[in-house]
């Protein structure tokens, strides 16, 4: 090939049958597609925010970025979470610039004073009461759709909410094959035991395309295919609707050494004992299960090339409380996760290239991606 000559993109010549194209390279870099993708998938369906026990008393509250939108998520004095935009109603001025904190009994904007009750009804203002034709009720903070699943909070920016059913639960039903296979692990009833962050500078979509595909788990998962050595072939647990990747016959728990884990979540039954049943609930939630805990991982997509990723690690309460040493169990998937992102990160480096302007292709045990990479052409043209 002579300087400055491209090549021919293999989608241009006619793929073989086992080969299917992905996405363009400008789907992961371009600032108007992931603007749509703000638009057209986050803030139009359900996205999970925070852990519902990180709110545990009325005042406490968290801050989290949808799409490009600040949201604040709070308990009421009534013990029921309220979610409102972190925008005052007066001029527009981010009343929470922190992640997390806790107030006594109302959120008060630092620029004029405005100041809203924890269920974001507009309550003083200065001289408020000189204006008798203001309606405090018309400049009530805007409100944000809430829904309890699986002991998280779950946020819908839309004025419509699409069916909770039809959208998140569904994505686990196609998964598991039953909506009612995921119960027994009783996610609502445990505990955080760890939490790590990673700011991944990767595309959200990169993230995502990884996570559903084993292709990569011989080449740079050594301790996961040890314990599940049929990640070694190439088919990620996600590929059959239903299946769990089996723990190898040494191996006696889902730790970094293949070592014991922790006792087994009482409502796991038989059938799922020793497996790990992997799940992307969309567009930005990852659940893994395992015998004796649950990894949670919570996207959020700041920018075309940089996701934050909060991956929680859940326990049973007396694991938790009794003090046990999970460093064994955490380490396996934080070692996973490292592996992910790098692979990710270096993924994203080459998506403005010539070469990849108009993608690549995915193999068979990848031809799964090519639902999602549809169901993103659905949401944004």
């Amino acid at each position: 090939m002579t300087t400055g000559e491209l090549s021919t993109p293999a989608e241009d010549q006619g793929l073989p049958e086992s080969l299917r194209e992905t996405l363009a390279g400008h789907y992961y870099t371009d600032p108007q597609i992931f603007r749509a993708e703000q638009d057209r998938i986050f803030h139009t369906g359900w996205f999970c925010a925070v852990l519902a026990t990180d709110l545990e008393r009325p005042g406490q509250y968290e801050t989290v970025q949808i799409g490009r939108e600040s949201v604040i998520i709070t308990r009421r004095r009534d013990g029921r979470i309220a979610a409102h935009l972190n925008i005052c109603r007066h001029r527009g001025a981010r009343l929470c610039t922190q992640d997390k904190g806790e107030v006594r009994r109302s959120f008060q904007c630092p620029y004029h004073a405005w100041t809203y009750d924890l269920d974001g009804s507009l309550i003083a203002a200065p001289n408020l009461n000189a204006m008798p034709d203001i309606d405090k009720t018309d400049y009530s903070l805007h409100r944000v759709h809430t829904r309890e699943w699986l002991g998280y909070i779950w946020l819908c920016l839309a004025e419509t909410p699409p069916s909770f059913d039809d959208t998140v639960i569904a994505d686990v039903t196609t998964r598991l094959g039953s909506p009612d296979a995921i119960v027994g692990y009783d996610i609502a009833n445990l505990r955080l035991g760890r939490r790590i962050t990673y700011d991944v500078a990767a595309n959200w979509k990169q993230i995502v395309e990884n996570f559903m595909e084993c292709y990569h788990c011989a080449t740079i998962h050594p301790e996961l295919t040890e314990v599940l050595p049929e990640f070694a072939d190439g088919l990620a647990a996600q590929y059959f609707v239903g299946h769990g990747a089996a723990f190898g016959n040494d191996v006696e728990g889902f730790t970094i050494d293949g070592s014991a884990g922790l006792p087994r979540i009482p409502g796991v039954t038989h059938d799922q004992d020793r497996r790990y049943y992997a799940i992307t609930v969309r567009p930005q939630v990852f659940i893994n299960l395992v015998p004796d805990h649950v990894v949670f991982h919570r996207m959020f997509p700041l920018a075309p090339d940089r996701t934050l990723v909060h991956c929680d690690w859940l326990y049973l309460p007396q694991v938790i409380d009794s003090g046990t040493d999970i460093d064994h169990s955490v380490e396996l998937f934080h070692r996973v996760n490292q592996q992910d992102f790098d692979a990710c990160e270096r993924c994203q480096l080459g998506m403005d290239s010539w070469s990849y302007q108009k993608g690549g292709v995915l193999v068979p045990s990848e031809h799964h991606i090519g639902e999602f990479h549809d169901w993103v052409r659905g949401h944004i043209g």
